[in-house]
């Protein structure tokens, strides 16, 4: 990767360098000294605390509750439920030394934490009176990705949240995973900004161990999906190995129904795929640090102090009002380096303010998004930066969303799925449910099925593949 301060080749030319650039350059990560291991850099984390304060609190408006569980799981534990271990195991890193004393039973480092979970809810409930229980885990997870790594999209370790919950029944565990799947999409529709399609997984692609897994995918702009989050309705396919069980009201002792869910920091690769351009980084107004940064430009002491003090009584009326503002008051380095520099990390809203601008009593608004300039009376600060803010929020859902339909294509036969795969789309297929024939696709195209739309209306055409009647249509795609 080149180390010019500016990114220096095109995001449509060289997807995979530009993103790479921009994670770096914008300080969002940098590559730890293991590889396949990242270090989340302050200004990448303050975007992270943003999603999980949103998140944790439309989790705990409906009930649910923090936990913490340890990083070592053992395997005897981890193999209790068989399906869902040997989904695991190519990617689970284990400790089998304490110092130099080799240990009994192997400790895995979570790769998820299902088994973990039920294990100690096996103990924790025992009558109706201790459901629902809704838990969820702030932490990290470990998967061995040794190949083609790219920061928060594929690492060994990646922070997310994970939730695991118990019901007495069936419909109200499934209730559940609708209600989690609404709250990722307004997280990501309304904050980052990304439309999302929601549905089902195919019975290949769901999470190993679920009965049924939903889903929210999104296309990137290079034509690859991207899986943002999943909800999953665990039956009880892991209360019966794990002992989840209680005494309903009847005083019958029952199985429990669960579901887990969760979604990680590829979120922020999504942002920045999404919204990115070829100066960098670009963030949605409702999820960046710093919503609008005041630049102040002065030659002379006099002018520094005047403007200076200008700046610090805007920003102190914009704060006032919920908004994050940041002046940029340093003074080794010129106006344009500072333009260069918010603009690669992507603040929505620039506020420029020098002695012709104070002059006039005005000062000059500056979009991320589009570079676009316009002058503003201080007087209508406040109103003015508010609607320019969200303004571009707006803005930027309607360009992801026009992207999506842009790569959205209805097609019934093979031939054509083959050659419009190549062209990166999102591609809606009739599909005869038979797994041979998603794998044929699979092998041909390296497509899958990324999501059988909840609101989508059959097409009615035979099978893609195999030509016999179809069951449903699905959105094939190759991803990351």
């Amino acid at each position: 990767m080149s180390k010019e301060i500016g990114i220096t080749v095109r995001k449509n030319e060289d997807f995979s360098e530009w993103y790479t650039q921009v994670v770096i350059k914008a300080q969002l990560t940098d590559y730890a000294p293991v590889k396949g291991l990242v270090v989340l850099r302050p200004y990448g984390y303050s975007i992270w605390e943003f999603l999980k304060s949103s998140i944790d609190q439309k989790l705990k408006a409906t009930g649910h509750e923090n936990g913490f569980l340890p990083v070592l799981i053992p395997e005897s534990l981890l193999s209790k439920e068989t399906a869902h271990f040997a989904g695991f195991t190519p990617e689970v890193f284990w400790v089998t030394h304490s110092g130099d004393t080799e240990i009994g039973d192997r400790l895995a480092l979570r790769p998820t934490s299902e088994t973990l979970a039920y294990s100690m809810y096996s103990k924790w409930i025992k009558s109706w009176r201790d459901l629902p229980l809704k838990i969820n885990f702030w932490n990290s997870a470990l998967r061995a990705e040794i190949k083609a790594t790219k920061p928060f999209l594929r690492t060994s370790e990646f922070l997310w949240q994970e939730g695991h919950t118990v019901h007495s029944t069936k419909e109200e565990a499934e209730e559940e995973v609708m209600t989690i799947l609404d709250i990722y999409r307004k997280t990501v529709e309304e904050e980052l900004a990304i439309p999302v399609i929601l549905g089902k997984k195919s019975e290949r692609e769901k999470f190993v161990g679920a009965v049924y897994t939903t889903t929210m995918e999104s296309i990137m702009p290079d034509g690859k999906a991207l899986q943002m989050g999943t909800s999953h309705f665990l039956g009880q396919n892991f209360s019966k190995p794990f002992d989840v069980k209680f005494l309903d009201k009847q005083n019958i002792e029952t199985f429990a129904w669960q579901t887990s869910w969760g979604v990680s920091w590829r979120l922020i690769g999504a942002l920045i795929m999404v919204h990115g351009d070829d100066k960098g980084l670009v963030l949605p107004p409702r999820v960046a640090p710093i919503q609008a940064v005041i630049v102040p430009i002065y030659s002379s002491q006099s002018d520094k102090n005047v403007i200076l003090e200008k700046a610090d009584i805007i920003k102190e009326v914009l704060a006032k009002k919920g908004l994050r503002i940041h002046v940029d008051s340093r003074d080794e380095f010129t106006p344009g380096y500072k333009f260069h520099d918010w603009e690669m990390k992507g603040v929505p809203l620039r506020i420029e303010i020098g002695p012709k601008d104070l002059a006039k009593d005005k000062m000059v608004l500056v979009r991320r998004d589009t570079l676009k300039k316009f002058d503003t009376p201080f007087s209508n600060a406040e109103h003015d930066i508010t609607q320019t803010l969200d303004a571009i929020q707006h803005d930027l859902f309607e360009k992801a969303n026009k992207l999506l339909n842009e790569r959205t294509k209805n097609v019934n036969n093979f031939d054509e799925f083959k050659k419009e795969i190549e062209n990166g789309m999102f591609l809606y297929s009739p599909w005869c449910g038979d797994q041979k024939c998603e794998e044929t696709i699979k092998e041909s195209t390296s497509a899958d099925i990324r999501v059988i739309p909840f609101d989508r209306k059959r097409s009615g055409a035979p099978c893609i593949v195999c030509r016999n009647p179809s069951k449903t249509d699905a959105i094939f795609a190759r991803g990351y």
